[in-house]
């Protein structure tokens, strides 16, 4: 009896131990799959941590950079893991410049070098200013006095140039001052990267003025002038160097000219005091030239008023063509098809001079999603091609107006919807 006791005891034990060990190693098997679970979780957020650095700042983070976006990212704050990128000097001598510096050249060339329009875009998204600032502000960046660069020069680019020749950090090196301090215009007709020297050489070079209205177009709406042809608008505010008969045919202008200019010429009026002077003869590029501008009491010979004389080019094509007066300007596409741009309700639609249509363009809805758009490419490297994508683009350009048109909160957005899964 005893003896049977002894074995009934030894198997039970014997049972309890087996109990034990299988559930010891049911929770070792467990602990290690959460281990290997927090090894896998640690390496994807490392992996998009990498991506979204790379989108962002376009060169290789640091062990401890990529640590801590990771971190973030793990946290649940993809969108502070973006703003850590963009703390890379990276971000403002590569990726904004290459992202602003199309804007300032006719050719679009993402290579020209630094000027006070591209440097002015790029220190404007580090302080997180209000975006729309830079079509109506009086601003500028410049180079901080203590990197002892060439000064300032309204008749050259070589303090930019300077800036760019020595790799100064831009993120560091750039500070903010006032335009008219530096360019000779009052601070009234300054508006922002419009009125910058290098807008200024391209787009006052010579020709009518209207080259300025069709690359802010371009570069701050995201349109040209043929999606927005209307022949529905008068023509009253066309100007006399356009043709009302082209080849001797009427309807051209009717179908085709009418179209952009009833609604371009009462708009690009606002430029009427601006210039770009240089030495034709000895500088027929114009690289050593400066903005111009008619103040109060100045009367141009050609004109006999403060209206440059380029307002009256080829006045005889059309004699009884519009004369312009003075710089209003007055906003036409406010009615038809083209309020699709989504103009500002709360503003008159008219004004004087640059910075007043500045703030015209730079409160449409199309100025907002132009930002975004132009974001998403630089980002993502694409344009938006679903309907994610356009999905993604009207929810960041509602966040952009909602967080007072901050720039770098658009890339971070962004640069989190294209850093992949």
């Amino acid at each position: 009896m005893k003896d049977r006791l002894r074995t009934i005891t030894s198997l039970s034990l014997l049972s309890n131990f087996r109990q034990i060990m299988q559930l010891k190693h049911i929770v070792n098997t467990f602990i290690g799959v959460l281990s290997l679970l927090s090894v896998n979780a640690t390496a994807g957020s490392l992996e998009q941590a990498k991506q979204l650095h790379d989108r962002i700042a376009g060169v290789a983070a640091s062990e401890a950079t990529l640590l801590s976006m990771a971190a973030l990212l793990d946290d649940g704050k993809p969108i502070e893991a973006a703003y850590l990128a963009m703390e890379t000097p990276a971000f403002y001598s590569t990726t904004l410049k290459l992202f602003a510096t199309p804007w300032t050249n006719i050719e679009q060339d993402i290579f020209a070098p630094l000027n006070d329009y591209s440097a002015t875009v790029i220190g404007a998204v580090r302080d997180d200013v209000d975006f729309r600032e830079i079509l109506q502000a009086d601003m500028v960046y410049v180079g901080k006095n203590s990197l002892n660069l060439p000064a300032y020069n309204r008749n050259d680019n070589n303090h930019y140039q300077a800036l760019e020749d020595q790799f100064i950090d831009l993120k560091d090196g750039l500070e903010r001052t006032t335009q008219s301090s530096l360019n000779g215009l009052p601070s009234s007709a300054t508006a922002g990267v419009l009125t910058s020297r290098a807008a200024a050489k391209e787009f006052f070079y010579l020709g009518t003025n209207r080259a300025m209205f069709r690359f802010t177009l371009m570069n701050h709406l995201c349109t040209d002038l043929e999606p927005l042809k209307d022949n529905t608008r008068s023509t009253d505010r066309i100007r006399q160097d356009v043709s009302r008969s082209p080849g001797g045919d009427s309807r051209l202008f009717i179908n085709n000219c009418s179209s952009c200019h009833s609604g371009m010429d009462p708009l690009a009026q606002a430029f009427a005091y601006y210039e770009y002077e240089f030495n034709l003869d000895q500088d027929p590029t114009g690289e050593n030239g400066a903005i111009a501008y008619n103040t109060s009491g100045q009367t141009d010979p050609d004109t006999g008023t403060r209206v440059q004389g380029k307002y009256h080019i080829n006045s005889t094509s059309f004699p009884y063509g519009f004369v312009t007066p003075n710089d209003d300007w007055q906003n036409y596409w406010r009615e038809g098809p083209n309020q699709k741009l989504g103009w500002d309700s709360s503003l008159s639609g008219q004004g004087s001079g640059a910075k007043s249509l500045g703030q015209e363009l730079a409160n449409s809805n199309a100025f907002a999603q132009c930002q975004v758009k132009k974001v998403f490419k630089s980002v993502c490297l694409r344009d938006a091609e679903s309907q994610a994508d356009i999905a993604q683009i009207s929810a960041t350009t509602a966040s952009f107006k909602q967080n007072s048109y901050q720039l770098k909160r658009v890339f971070a957005e962004v640069g989190n919807y294209c850093m992949g899964e």
